[in-house]
């Protein structure tokens, strides 16, 4: 009988009997509507920002920073609630003889499920929206492998940070009153929208969408595609009359009639490349790696955290 208990009660058993319980969960308490909700906001996203992704520089750089604002949004979605909103349960079950390791990591397992299906729906959203994609791709034989491997990381990290907070924090009040401010220190710290320098440039490197963001930047070729937000100013300019002439107009019907459009477009690429967005393996694996350390740094919080929740006196 010692023996038979003592089974029950390691740690493999006691994940996959938690394991079990957020599966049923998942399947009668309506957390499957988290899935139809990823593809919703894929498609709003696409149908903004999708067609010129991949394309130009400006199309990427945009497309990029909402395809990993996309990510982050469903990773936090995921588990800004589940600990604190069972927290009584696990204080008690924790006294009875739960391992937080073991509760832990049924909770990661099962946020990979959830993380993994958001990326195929996000990549199957794309593909039916015929959203470009690279042209090459840098690990598999399919560039679009590549991105849903961003794309869950990104959302895997994100869901990680929110599973952390939420195991932090002690009401599901206080997890929703900070997802707010955590989601704006991603879009703004992430380098994508607003140029940063000194301290603050330095800690985007603390931040998902960084590194969600450079790695889809890099494996779309960031340096290589045109960028025409310049051609596009003159091209507003070109009724600009100088003494009683148009001589914008007069020079970009000499470039569009000898066929340099593409060749003004490139060239002013070359004046804006990044090196951090080069189409490099090593850059796209160092992010991915950025982004599995910081998951299991913040799953080993929530760790670390739920393992005081005896003294918790609230």
């Amino acid at each position: 009988m010692n023996r038979k208990r003592e089974r029950h009660s390691g740690r493999p058993h006691q994940t996959m009997i938690y394991l079990g319980k957020l599966f049923r969960m998942f399947i009668y308490q309506n957390d499957w509507k988290l899935l139809p909700m990823a593809a919703i906001i894929a498609g709003l996203v696409c149908f903004v920002v999708g067609q010129d992704l991949f394309r130009t520089m400006e199309g990427t750089r945009i497309g990029t920073f909402a395809m990993s604002c996309i990510c982050i949004w469903n990773g936090f979605f995921n588990s800004i609630q589940v600990i604190c909103r069972e927290r009584p349960v696990v204080k008690r079950e924790h006294r009875s003889g739960l391992h937080i390791s073991s509760y832990i990591a049924a909770h990661m397992i099962y946020q990979a499920f959830l993380c993994l299906s958001q990326a195929i729906i996000t990549v199957g959203i794309c593909c039916m929206m015929k959203t470009p994609m690279p042209a090459a791709s840098l690990f598999t034989p399919w560039p679009i492998v590549d991105l849903a491997i961003t794309f869950f990381l990104t959302t895997y990290c994100a869901d990680m940070m929110a599973l952390m907070v939420s195991a932090l924090v002690h009401s599901t009040t206080a997890a929703m009153t900070i997802m707010p401010f955590l989601l704006i220190v991603q879009l703004v710290f992430s380098g994508g929208i607003f140029q940063l320098t000194g301290p603050a440039e330095r800690l985007t490197d603390l931040t998902v969408a960084k590194w969600g963001m450079t790695a889809l930047c890099s494996q779309g070729d960031y340096n290589n595609l045109p960028m025409v937000s310049i051609w596009n100013s003159v091209v507003q300019m070109k009724n600009v009359e100088v003494a009683g002439e148009k001589p914008i107009q007069k020079a970009l019907q000499y470039v569009e009639e000898t066929g340099r459009r593409d060749e003004f477009l490139m060239h002013s690429a070359q004046n804006n490349q990044k090196p951090e967005y080069a189409f490099d393996r090593d850059i796209v694996l160092r992010c991915w790696e950025w982004l599995v350390f910081y998951s299991v740094l913040y799953a080993f919080i929530a760790v670390i955290s739920l393992e005081l929740i005896d003294r918790d006196r609230r």
